[in-house]
């Protein structure tokens, strides 16, 4: 899983060449030095926020936030808690299924050979 700078790292490089633009070019478009871009695209610094959305928006792109709220505690069960549930859950089914199919006998009733019930 990539952490918050590589994403950052890699978003700039992608918007850069998805744009056409030389890292020069980018420096001069976004008001920034080309060592300075070269330093985020590697990874070596992290871009202040303001900075980050300049770069972008440099390459032609726009920016939006979309927040997705975290699901810490689901009918008062804390999500540790609840998976351990679901995992102890899982235990009681069996782990490899069975060669052959097996139905259900019901006492009293018995199916017809043909498939097919004898009432119509």
């Amino acid at each position: 899983m990539l952490n918050t700078r590589q994403k950052i790292s890699i978003s700039l490089q992608e918007a850069r060449h998805q744009a056409g633009l030389s890292l020069r070019q980018l420096a001069e478009r976004a008001g920034t030095s080309h060592a300075t871009l070269i330093a985020y695209e590697k990874g070596k610094k992290i871009p202040s926020t303001a900075t980050y959305f300049r770069v972008l928006e440099a390459c032609g792109n726009s920016v939006e936030i979309i927040l997705h709220r975290r699901v810490r505690e689901r009918d008062g069960i804390p999500r540790g808690e609840e998976l351990s549930l679901v995992l102890e859950l899982a235990d009681q089914f069996p782990h490899r299924a069975s060669r052959h199919l097996e139905f259900p006998s019901f006492p009293g009733e018995g199916f017809p050979k043909n498939g097919y019930s004898e009432n119509g």
